[in-house]
């Protein structure tokens, strides 16, 4: 059986690649379209739904990723571990990532948003694994009082940090190759990849349009 040292390294270096967000609408449909198209990473993100019901949705899509993609849990760390998903992610009016780890423990992992370089390693130093850096460009999906950061700014946190980047905001088809020729271990996607037709078709194009921007084979 692996340690919680190990098994935290091994969910940390399988993110990579297409990192898909679902929300409040069919997110256990949306969810398993996406890994089917090849997701490696589903984020349920449901602000506004009652702790109960977004627990019922994160164990039913912890089950149906079981072996395909991790499973990372928005804001709540309670709701991650009573899961069984693979980690949480906290933004900047969430828990400190410090008190996030203490909830989840050694073995999950604990993402936090971030803007700058600064700000990232910081992250790290209270307890984080990995940070998502946005926003990347314009979006609409999210009201963020920041400017985008671009891409130079990505390939300094991606080559200074020493740590996965996550970017986010405002990736599509066009960009998400570019977002991983910049050093992005992974990619965020939201309305690209659940507001142009079926979720499966376009996660196939955004899994292939990363892993050539990374240099890989689809």
């Amino acid at each position: 059986m692996e340690d919680s040292t190990t098994l935290r390294a091994s969910r940390l270096a399988r993110l990579r690649g297409l990192y898909a967000i679902v929300g409040e609408e069919d997110p256990v449909g949306r969810a398993r379209l996406a890994i089917q198209g090849g997701a490696a990473v589903v984020q349920v993100r449901m602000k506004s739904a009652p702790a109960g019901e977004v627990l019922s949705v994160a164990r039913e899509i912890v089950a149906l990723a079981q072996g395909r993609a991790l499973v990372i849990v928005n804001d709540r760390a309670d709701l991650a571990l009573l899961a069984g998903a693979d980690g949480v992610h906290v933004g900047e009016e969430d828990l400190p990532s410090a008190e996030a780890r203490r909830i989840v423990g050694p073995a999950l992992l604990v993402g936090r948003s971030t803007r700058t370089l600064a700000e990232a390693r910081a992250a790290l130093a209270d307890g984080a694994d990995h940070v998502g850096f946005g926003p990347m460009f314009a979006t609409r999906t999210k009201a963020i009082a920041a400017a985008p950061r671009g891409l130079d700014a990505l390939r300094e946190v991606a080559r200074e940090l020493g740590a996965p980047v996550v970017a986010i905001g405002g990736i599509t088809l066009e960009t998400i190759g570019e977002v991983a020729r910049a050093g992005a271990a992974a990619a965020a996607v939201i309305e690209d990849l659940l507001s142009r037709g079926d979720v499966r078709d376009r996660a196939v194009l955004l899994a292939e349009g990363f892993s050539r921007g990374a240099g890989r084979v689809p």
